[in-house]
């Protein structure tokens, strides 16, 4: 622009307009710089989980990497244009076939750091799935981000292989699925759906045919619908041995490697890839299998509880944690914008509508948070055998029930957060909320849709009574308190809350199910309210106590008064810091 044309701008343009720019400039300069030192709520919980050696052990690791992440950020951002999108790449410049998917340069940039990171090598060692989970937190401020759907399906195939696969299987995989560098690693993969099938996995026919008894192998036939992380290096997935019986019990689960040991293309071929809401830098195809070489892990019969113990409940926690952090990073792009955003003269911070809107983002994540971190900090101690009978029933039922409701909050806070920027909040070049909002949609559906996970709790409730143990494991923490008002009303609660199980329980399962997504709902909620209790005397944290009770009021007991001054210096309270 010249000189004239210059001064033409500066003379049309009002001080106000000038004004409004540079605020949002501000805005964008105040995000923060190290997504780990600015989350206290993350610190004080972890401080909380581990005793304070481990504490201090793993603070350089979360620090280091919560600055990383601010740099995976950028690179994400790039990797969603549209130019940069996977694209399926099906043949070598020779002309022979790889189908393989070529990404951007951007999309190596995110994956060595958040490798590096050491958010899959930390399963070396055991009783680290909840330094696992909080890199993966920190890694989902970003959303999916191209690699953190891979990482959750690695960490499946791992913990598949440590607790099932024979000493061949772990000496031949586990090295390269451990390996810290991203040009030496495994990325896994789990191809479970089939077309036919969906959530209905007893109706796969992709086939397994044993092709040597003494080296483990088997060809493996079919197709397979949902294929995320196509260009893995290992895949877990489920085929039906010849002979087999129908249903669940006939599938077997199966290590099938990307590349023949010679290097070779192992008769896996890309149908195409799929045009996904969310998550789009991350390659999802449909795949044929064409006398693929696999290697079965567990005995014949094994294959699907295999896949729920350490496939689908993996993924399902991964993806709660995942929640969580994306709920946390539109809440802080939302709070730091109300700082910096004026109308009428003022920052929009202070309009009680507003500080409504943050209050609820911050009490819905922090509460998803919570559950979905102590979930994991309860899976170190199943594994490493602390854990009683009861303790494991409960996860085993609130790992499914966390999964449904943290993926409905977190989209619920994403709205709410581009709802507080306005029209700025719809614009994909203005912030990182519309690309959170899609992922978010998407993670709702992927590992169990809603209704799945709701009918799948039914069945485990009316079955195998895993609500008492639910109830049992809830009474513990609410008999923990010092506050006798927080655990008398609490284990009021818990008991209403058993009673109205046991009548819906009673009925048939079509009506059950029906009628237990509300019960799920406050199940969920009254977990939440019992960790952020819990926390809040841990700590003696004024804040987190705050959140307990706005939770309680407005989530458990649902009779807060709006029109209270208390409700107003409560959301005034909790949106007043990041």
């Amino acid at each position: 622009m010249s000189a004239p044309a210059r001064e033409l701008a500066r003379q049309i343009a009002s001080p106000t307009v000038e004004q409004g720019r540079e605020d949002l400039n501000q805005w964008e300069r105040s995000q923060p710089a190290n997504f780990y030192e600015t989350d206290r709520h993350l610190q004080n919980l972890l401080a909380m989980l581990w005793d304070k050696e481990r504490f201090r052990q793993n603070t350089e690791r979360l620090s280091k990497f919560g600055s990383d992440a601010k740099i995976i950020d950028w690179a994400a951002r790039a990797d969603n244009q549209p130019e940069n999108l996977p694209r399926l790449n099906r043949y070598s410049v020779m002309g022979e076939r790889t189908e393989d998917v070529e990404f951007s340069i951007h999309h190596g940039t995110a994956g060595r750091l958040i490798y590096n990171s050491g958010v899959m090598s930390v399963y070396a060692e055991p009783e680290n799935n909840l330094l696992a989970m909080a890199l993966f937190y920190l890694s989902s401020y970003n959303g999916e981000a191209g690699h953190n759907c891979p990482v959750s399906c690695t960490a499946g195939i791992i913990k598949t292989l440590q607790h099932a696969g024979n000493e061949e299987l772990k000496a031949k995989f586990l090295p390269h699925l451990l390996n810290p560098g991203l040009s030496h690693h495994y990325h896994g993969a789990q191809f479970l759906t089939e077309v036919q099938g969906g959530s209905d996995v007893g109706a796969n026919v992709c086939t397994a045919t044993l092709l040597d008894p003494k080296e483990n192998k088997w060809l493996i036939n079919g197709e397979k619908w949902f294929c995320s992380n196509a260009t893995a290096g290992l895949i877990l997935m489920t085929a039906r041995p010849e002979g087999s019986p129908a249903g669940t019990k006939g599938l077997g689960l199966f290590l099938v490697p990307r590349l023949l040991d010679d290097d070779s293309l192992n008769g896996i071929y890309i149908r195409r890839l799929k045009d996904k809401l969310g998550t789009k830098s991350m390659a999802t195809a449909e795949m044929d299998f064409k006398d693929a070489i696999g290697y079965q892990i567990g005995e014949a019969g094994t294959g699907f509880q295999h896949a729920m113990d350490f496939v689908i409940n993996t993924s399902r926690l991964y993806n709660a944690v995942g929640s969580a952090g994306a709920a946390r990073r539109a809440y802080v792009v939302a709070w730091t914008y109300a700082q910096h955003r004026q109308a009428f003269g003022t920052p929009i911070k202070t309009f009680p509508l507003i500080q409504q809107v943050l209050a609820e983002m911050k009490v819905e994540t922090a509460a998803i948070t919570s559950g979905s971190l102590y979930l994991a900090h309860l899976r170190d101690e199943i594994e490493a055998g602390r854990a009683d009978e009861t303790a494991k029933q409960f996860f085993r039922l609130i790992v499914n029930l966390n999964k449904y409701r943290s993926s409905i909050s977190a989209t619920d806070v994403i709205r709410k957060g581009i709802e507080v920027l306005g029209g700025n909040g719809a614009m994909e070049n203005f912030s990182v909320l519309p690309r959170l909002l899609r992922d978010s949609v998407v993670f709702e559906a992927w590992e169990g849709a809603h209704g799945t996970l709701i009918a799948q709790s039914v069945r485990d409730c009316q079955r195998h009574q895993l609500h008492l143990a639910c109830g049992e494991h809830l009474k513990q923490m609410f008999a923990s308190l010092g506050n006798e008002t927080a655990k008398a009303r609490g284990l009021a609660k818990l008991e209403e809350l058993l009673g109205e199980f046991e009548t819906v329980l009673a009925l048939d399962e079509f009506s059950a199910g029906v009628a237990f997504r509300e019960l799920a709902d406050k199940l969920v909620y009254l977990f939440y309210a019992a960790r952020l209790a819990v926390e809040a005397e841990h700590s003696n944290d004024a804040e987190t106590a705050t959140i307990a009770e706005w939770l309680w009021q407005n989530r458990v007991e649902r009779s807060a008064n709006k029109t209270s001054k208390t409700y107003l210096q409560q959301i005034s309270e909790i949106s007043s810091t990041i």
